[in-house]
Formats: structure tokens, sequence, C-alpha cells
């Protein structure tokens, strides 16, 4: 076992590849991964943001879930996975091939494609699924290499590859045309999956799912992840603009009450204003005070209202018993009385009622 230190990953590979190790390159970061090596040759590799080979096979309905639970349970062990499935009959040994070469270089791309990582080499471990390829590392690397080149042609922004999946709420132009991969990922990003998310969903490579996007991305079809701003995380309050003015007032004299009538009155004499004895506030234009304003002291408050003699008040109700009646100032006049019913009038049609029986 190596100790964890920050180098290329893929000058480390070769440098293993080349002692013949056997065990895994594990790469740490975002998204990381881990290449397995067996006598010098790579047979698999894994990355969180790359489906592997039992997500693939079941995803896109090659496998039923619980054949490939059922190797698992059964070869997991022994490191006879890709073996069982073949010896059972569910995958040829052509199928099982393509698959793990896919999901190897899928997985190597989001693994070695750093320039500088945590790597470190666990020497002696092996991979569950077993030995089905033998790839040079050599041409591992290659293929990381080319893969780089060819997403910085299509669209040189890496944020992409990682953030979370937003289409666009206008598309910039009249007519799109779109891949069925495209349409796949539009439908199904939602602002809160990844590619990794997506790709897992739909069982694609995780590489095909970041080069579509990006692609999308060069004709303005999802939103791009926004560029955080340089400098401290905290937020410094902005400063007040101009010259500060302490206001000096002169304290009010205390109020002198005096009686008028039966309630006590409070009288506050008001100050004389002086436009001299006022602070002045400054007027600031840019980043220079151009003229002085003045501002005339606030008039004293008035007195409150339950003090104030003069105000005419509603008149007193007397206490009464219950049932009384109200006095005539606040009862009213009362309410006119209904004239009563013709007598006259009904006796005629009672009359004229009897004549029909």
């Amino acid at each position: 076992m190596t100790a964890s230190r920050a180098v290329s990953p893929a000058h480390l590979l070769t440098q293993m590849a080349g002692e013949r190790q056997t065990g895994v390159l594990v790469v740490g970061g975002h998204p990381g991964g881990a290449v397995y090596l067996l006598e010098g040759h790579v047979i698999y590799a894994e990355s969180p943001a790359a489906p592997g080979v039992g997500e693939l096979l079941t995803a896109s309905g090659r496998l039923a879930g619980r054949t490939w639970q059922n190797a698992l349970d059964l070869g997991t062990s022994t490191a006879r996975v890709g073996r069982l499935l073949v010896e059972q009959g569910h995958l040829t040994q052509g199928e099982l091939e393509l698959c793990v070469l896919g999901a190897i270089y899928d997985a190597a791309y989001f693994a070695l494609s750093p320039v500088s990582a945590p790597v470190e080499f666990l020497t002696g471990a092996t991979h569950w699924l077993g030995a089905v390829v033998h790839v040079e590392p050599e041409a591992v690397n290659r293929e990381v290499a080319r893969r780089v080149v060819l997403l910085d042609e299509i669209f040189p922004d890496a944020r992409v590859d990682t953030t979370a999946v937003a289409p666009v709420v206008r598309p910039p132009r009249e007519r799109i045309t779109l891949t069925s991969l495209q349409w796949e990922l539009l439908v199904h990003a939602d602002g809160q999956r990844t590619p990794a998310d997506l790709a897992l969903l739909l069982g694609k490579a995780g590489y095909t799912c970041v080069q579509e996007l990006r692609r999308m991305a060069a004709l303005g079809l999802i939103e791009l992840p926004e560029i955080p701003a340089p400098g401290p995380e905290f937020v410094r309050l902005p400063r007040a603009r101009g010259t500060a003015v302490d206001a000096h007032r002169p304290a009010p004299p205390p109020p002198v009450e005096k009686k008028t009538g039966a309630y006590p009155v409070r009288e506050e004499k008001a100050l004389p204003v002086r436009l001299d004895d006022s602070p002045t506030v400054p007027v600031v234009a840019g980043a220079r005070v151009t003229a002085s304003v003045p501002v005339p002291a606030p008039p004293p408050p008035d007195p409150p209202r339950h003090l104030i003699a003069d105000e005419p008040r509603p008149p007193r109700l007397a206490r009464r018993k219950p049932g009384a009646k109200l006095p005539k100032e606040v009862a009213g006049e009362p309410p006119p009385v209904h004239p009563g019913t013709d007598e006259v009038l009904l006796k005629r049609i009672r009359t004229a009622l009897r004549a029909l029986r």
C-alpha cells in the first residue's frame, strides 16, 4: 500500500503497470474513482460519475434485477460474477467483454483525467467481477486524453460535467434538432439531477451523457452553472457615505400645570426655533458634499386629549335600574304609531263572503 499523495493519476498508473503490480489505484477528489490492475493490466475501473456493469445491464433491460442480484450473491466472495453470468447462459462472452470495456473507459475518464489528485495504491486488491478483459494502461491513458480534448472542443467548461442539469426556459432559436439521447436528457433534467444521476437513470455511459450535455450547453439549451464570486465568504456591510453630523438640541423645560375648571391642563412652553442652531444634513452627490440644507427642529408635541378642558364631551348617562326607561335626551323620539286597520272595510268583506255561501 502506498501513502496517499497528490500526483497525476495517469502517471502513477503507468508507474504501477511498469512494475507489473496487482491491486487498485484509488483516486480521491470529485468525482474520483478506482482502477484495478492484474499483473500490470487494467481489468476494471469504476467511478461514482459512471454507471457500472450491473447498472448498464439492468437499466438497459438486458438482465433482470433478480438475475444480477443472484450472480452477486453467489460470485462476489470468489470474484466470479462475470464468469457465472456466462456459464449460466444469461450473457455471451462477447456481450460481457463489450460491456466491461465500455465501463472501463467510461470510469477511467473521470478517475484519470485530473492533472493532480490525492492517489493511493492498495496492493493485492481485486474486483468482485473477475478478470473478464485485460487492457494495456497506455491505451487507457490515450483514450482518456482524447476524450478530454474532444470535450474541450465541444464546450470548454468542465463545470457542466458535475453540476445539476436544468433546461433553459426559452430556447435561443426558433428551430432546434435534438438526438434521442439529448431528448431523454432534457426530459429528465429537473434542476436536481447531475449528469451522473441521469446516466444511472437512463442506463447510459456517463461520458456519453456529459458529451451530449456539453453539446446542448454550446447550443444554449441548458442553464450554465454560476461562477462563484472571488473574495472572502463573509458579507461586509457598506459604510454610510458623506459626513456625520451630531445633533445638539437643548433639553425642553418641564411642563407647567395650571388648573382650568375641574381638570388640570399641562402647558409646555414652545422653544424658539433658530435655523442657526438646527443641525445640518449634507447633500451627497457622488463622493463629495455639495451643499448643506438646514433642518428646523420638530414642533413640540400636542398635550394629551384627555387633559384639554375646552373640548366638548358627550353627555354622561346616569345610573338606572334594570328595566327602567332611558332618559328623553338619550332615547330620542318614539317610533311612529302604525295606523289601525279599516274596520268598515273588513265588515264589508265579511258580508260579501257570507252572500257567496
